[in-house]
């Protein structure tokens, strides 16, 4: 009868940012060699689990033995296998007797076909390997491939030197109520663990597989999984918050399951005084070196009071909350310190100093970023037709935080402090937003600049970054981007896009080239830099649920402003849903391969040289549906525009089936050639309707 299968290892504390990992890893490990082994049914369950001081999976319906399984071996080719007179050569003895059959006769062999050869084959019942033998070989190979940050050496107490992330004291194998006799690491396997270090009896007995989370949280005090430790963490934090906004970022929430067996959470408060200092850098020392969670009221605003999540439940717990208390006051009081210092100097004074920060060693300084950036956000606010001096101003004290105290002790907070210094300087208001607006958006889904300076900056600054690095070799290879230019790229495209930008790609890349003038160590890589922006955005434009075919016919067209980009797919879109759509972006392929085989530029069309039936009756509803066409698309009604060309569907595939388009006549032929020319270009004027043909 099947059981439950469960190991565990307990250990010293392990690192915590590792824990989830090597959990996951453990026990994947395990599965994994035993369902190679065939000890799983398909019905089999997985329970991970990690804590501070343990790593466990158990695992449902293992078998005790894996079952028979039918061999069929290939022994010798039969020209190796017999002699001249048929009889069994020494090299048959020897193979067989390796394959441990010594006594088989040639007549218990099975002669078949082995490609253009015969060979002898033996078919065979295998019994079934035992679980002992089998979780030791998958134990130890999990073990081996854990990724382990860093591995310790740590000695045993018979003297052997062991290496494992931590020290490990104690084994748990159990298949069923039974020990599966397991040795690892200079351990035997047994049935004993140990709980929460102080609010545990110590040993907790594991008296079946099955007993082992309850056994440890009603016995030990302690949560084993995870997911568990994490969900608690969450609802406590939200019922202690009441009222208000709890700030739990996941990365934090992880951290701190990773940190605790016996998750409890605790009110404390620090003096209202700090209030004064921007919330942000408060929260920020908070969650990264207290990992403490930050309460705000309903409009966002920090509350004086946090919450903590200790590994000790106690029905007093003063001396916990005014021992974090008195921790968390010394960073607040930095905070602040920091905050007052950095005021007393604005931030255009500390200008010069951007001169003695490098930026790349191929390209500069900060300070001569700054000024190319400036540049750049000047002419970009001109096509914008917004305020260039403000954004030129913008660009100028954008980086001047880098050089303050509370950016250098929280790096985190770039942009975001220069913006509150500099409306403390009397900035004006884009200004001071462009300093934390140009680093927008910072990641999938994160909001775009507000401000038309902060956007010209944004655009400048991206623009920078992607045309210098890749100008000096440095471009995203494989998976490799230590520039983030992938981030930099889908940042510029989602500004040009959903902002609307009327911007034209080709200019931005050329007057960002110039910026670089000069510089021997750059090369120009617009025509790169611009085939990498449309290959980001063909990605962008499929997440946002239009097809592949529908993609490539607006982008395949190479468009240079981006502004109106969403309206020609989603009049693509509609046109695709037409009856008459396939027919005509048939045509328009079998177009567009016509006029690549012509010699020369067609001219215009000559009404006089028109003879077939077929083609007057295309001319005249072309010059029919013309006007419609240009009107609807002036307007930007790019789906009319389409679909008024639907109505040429039966005239094209009438010409196309009465027409001879290369006749014999040079005149005539070159006449309708011009006349499916000027076809083309009105099929086009949206988008290339080819891309949607199958």
């Amino acid at each position: 009868m099947n059981q439950t299968l469960l190991v565990e290892l307990f250990t010293e504390e392990l690192p915590p940012k590792a824990l989830a990992k090597l959990g996951d890893a453990f026990a994947a490990g395990i599965v994994n060699g035993l369902k190679s082994r065939d000890f799983l049914e398909a019905d089999s369950i997985v329970n991970s689990y990690a804590s501070p001081r343990r790593l466990a999976v158990a695992i449902t319906n293992v078998r005790a033995t894996s079952p028979d399984k039918l061999m069929r071996e290939k022994v010798l080719p039969v020209s190796v296998a017999l002699d001249a007179e048929g009889k069994a050569t020494a090299p048959l003895a020897k193979k067989l007797a390796a394959l441990g059959f010594p006594d088989l006769a040639v007549s218990e062999l099975e002669r078949a076909a082995d490609g253009k050869a015969e060979s002898f084959f033996y078919s065979y019942t295998a019994p079934g390997s035992a679980l002992a033998p089998s979780l030791q070989a998958a134990l130890e190979d999990s073990v081996a491939k854990l990724p382990i940050p860093k591995v310790m050496s740590y000695q045993r107490p018979d003297g052997s030197t062991v290496q494992f992330v931590r020290p490990v004291h104690r084994m748990i194998a159990l298949y069923g109520s039974d020990i599966v006799p397991l040795s690892l690491l200079g351990l035997s396997s047994d049935r004993i663990t140990l709980g929460h270090r102080f609010l545990s009896s110590g040993e907790v007995k594991i008296d079946h597989a099955n007993d082992y989370a309850a056994a440890l949280q009603v016995q030990g005090k302690v949560i084993a999984s995870v997911a568990a430790r994490k969900e608690k963490i969450r609802s406590d934090l939200l019922a202690k918050a009441g009222s208000d906004q709890v700030l739990m970022p996941e990365s934090l929430l992880d951290e701190v399951s990773a940190l605790v067996e016996w998750p409890v959470v605790y009110e404390c408060n620090f003096e209202t005084e700090f209030l004064s200092v921007p919330q942000e850098c408060l929260i920020l020392t908070m969650q990264t070196n207290q990992k403490y969670f930050a309460l705000t009221d309903a409009a966002g605003k920090l509350r004086s009071r946090f919450l903590i999540v200790s590994n000790l439940e106690t029905s007093d717990p003063r001396h916990i909350i005014q021992g974090n208390e008195r921790v968390v006051r010394p960073r607040l009081s930095d905070a602040k310190f920091f905050f007052e210092q950095d005021k007393k100097k604005k931030l255009a004074d500390r200008l010069p100093g951007l001169a003695n920060v490098v930026y790349h060693n191929k390209l500069g300084s900060q300070a001569e970023r700054m000024e190319r950036i400036k540049s750049l956000a000047g002419s970009i606010a001109a096509a914008m037709h917004a305020d260039v001096a403000l954004a030129q101003r913008g660009a100028m004290l954008a980086k001047a935080d880098l050089l303050t105290d509370m950016v250098g002790e929280f790096p985190e907070l770039q942009g975001i402090m220069g913006t509150y210094y500099a409306r403390h300087d009397g900035e004006h208001d884009e200004v001071a937003l462009a300093a934390s607006e140009h680093y927008q958006p910072r990641f999938a889904g994160d909001n775009l600049p507000s401000s038309a300076t902060g956007t010209a900056v944004a655009l400048a600054d991206k623009l920078e970054t992607l045309v210098g690095i890749w100008g000096i070799g440095l471009q995203p290879t494989g998976d490799k981007d230590p520039f983030a230019l992938r981030r930099h790229a889908l940042g510029i495209l989602r500004m040009l896009v959903e902002k609307r930008l009327s911007l034209s790609l080709n200019q931005l890349l050329a007057d960002t080239v110039k910026l670089f003038a000069g510089n021997a160590n750059f090369k120009d890589p617009s025509a790169e830099v611009l085939n990498f922006l449309q290959d980001r955005l063909r990605g962008q434009l499929r997440e946002r649920g239009f097809a592949q075919n529908e993609v490539e016919a607006v982008v395949a067209q190479n468009p240079d402003t981006l502004d109106t980009i969403v309206e020609r797919l989603e009049a693509v879109k509609a046109f695709a849903a037409l009856p008459e759509s396939a027919s005509l972006a048939a045509a328009n392929k079998r177009i567009t391969n016509i006029l690549k085989k012509a010699e020369g530029t067609p001219g215009a069309v000559q009404a006089g040289l028109l003879q077939e039936a077929a083609e007057k009756a295309l001319y005249q509803a072309m010059a029919d549906v013309k006007p419609k066409v240009d009107a609807a698309f002036a307007k930007g009604d790019f789906t009319g525009a389409l679909k008024t060309l639907a109505a040429l569907r039966a005239e094209v595939d009438t010409f196309f089936n009465d027409v001879m388009v290369n006749a014999e006549d040079l005149a005539l032929r070159n006449n309708r050639l011009a006349l499916l020319s000027e076809l083309h270009g009105m099929l086009n004027q949206v988008a290339d309707i080819s891309k949607l043909a199958a």
